[in-house]
């Protein structure tokens, strides 16, 4: 197993619009303590750009954008971010960060989305490099987790998914890594420890913590869960999701640092909201927001937006183009509050 020093260590996460020289400095909390915010600070955005039914749909992208360098060129050219989920499902690769970069432009931002095993997820074998599959924890099953892992074949995984952040991160260009737990991490000590092994591997960046539990804010547990964030230098994610199901969690418009905050906006189908049958993600959040439904947004972003640097608020309804048409509703109703 080859390990080396990785080429992001030291840098500085640039999500507050930062360079290079700052390097040093680290990405928490503190360090954004009595930042003026100047000018439109809400960066409108959609949950990925190659969606397999954005494409089908045909009404996004213009003909002749078939390839990956024509999307996303296109796709930069109508939001200032978006969300990166494929990282979610495999380890994400410098090589592909460094073309992102020279395909959008200087002021464009990328969210992107943790690991699955780093998180606590189920992982499949098979989603991991191929040099690494066989260092694997041995067992029949399809998956592994992060509790079962070798400490240093944790270390390399952590050590390449930093290193493939390097290329956004250096060009300024990487705004938050964005940490959705699995419903089994209820906000118990296991739960929180993890989490906060998590925060001390991702010393220096922008992240966020995405909860599927509601254990997390039932009754005082709200308050404590976000403190501790607070403590943690890490932002809570404010959901709109459907509710009334034990992983779903309420919709907190709290802020815990000033860095940024995020919005993320899931659908409110509750018909699918727990599909077990379905092919692909996006049937689960098949929901296309109402412009009233949408209207309502603006003023709870607007209050937010004025405790931080930036907020992102991210389309998750990722059937079709639902996404990227309610994107352009919102930042149409945003006006001069949205990045264009």
């Amino acid at each position: 197993m080859r390990r080396s020093q990785s080429s992001s260590a030291g840098q500085r996460d640039l999500l507050t619009g930062g360079t290079p020289e700052d390097a040093n400095v680290p990405q928490h909390a503190g360090s954004g303590r009595g930042m003026a915010r100047t000018g439109a600070n809400v960066y409108v955005g959609t949950a990925s750009w190659t969606d397999k039914s954005l494409i089908a749909c045909k009404r996004f992208y213009p003909p002749g954008h078939t390839s990956a360098e024509a999307r996303l060129r296109y796709y930069a050219s109508r939001f200032p971010m978006v969300e990166v989920d494929s990282s979610y499902y495999a380890m994400p690769s410098a090589v592909n960060a460094q073309l992102w970069v020279g395909r959008t432009p200087a002021a464009f931002v990328f969210n992107i989305k943790a690991f699955r095993l780093l998180t606590g997820h189920q992982t499949p074998r098979i989603a991991f490099p191929k040099d690494l599959q066989p260092e694997l924890p041995p067992g029949g099953g399809p998956n592994v987790y992060y509790k079962d892992m070798p400490d240093a074949l944790r270390d390399e995984i952590w050590r390449r998914y930093l290193e493939a952040l390097a290329p956004l991160r250096l060009a300024g260009k990487l705004g938050l890594v964005h940490f959705q737990f699995p419903p089994w991490l209820t906000g118990d000590r296991k739960s929180r420890a993890h989490v906060e092994d998590c925060a001390q591997r991702m010393a220096g960046y922008g992240v966020a913590a995405e909860f599927r539990s509601r254990g997390w804010f039932d009754g005082v547990h709200a308050d404590e869960t976000l403190t501790w964030l607070r403590l943690l230098g890490w932002v809570n994610t404010i959901v709109d999701e459907p509710q009334g199901f034990a992983n779903s969690i309420p919709q907190v418009w709290q802020t815990t640092t000033p860095l940024a905050a995020v919005v993320r906006l899931h659908g409110r189908n509750h018909a699918t909201w727990n599909v077990r049958e379905s092919t692909a993600a996006s049937d689960r959040f098949n929901y296309d927001y109402r412009d009233a439904e949408l209207a309502a947004l603006v003023d709870p972003i607007r209050v937010i937006a004025r405790e931080v640097a930036r907020v992102y608020v991210v389309f998750n309804n990722n059937y079709e183009d639902q996404g990227q048409r309610n994107a352009t509703t919102l930042m149409h109703l945003l006006g001069d509050d949205a990045m264009q």
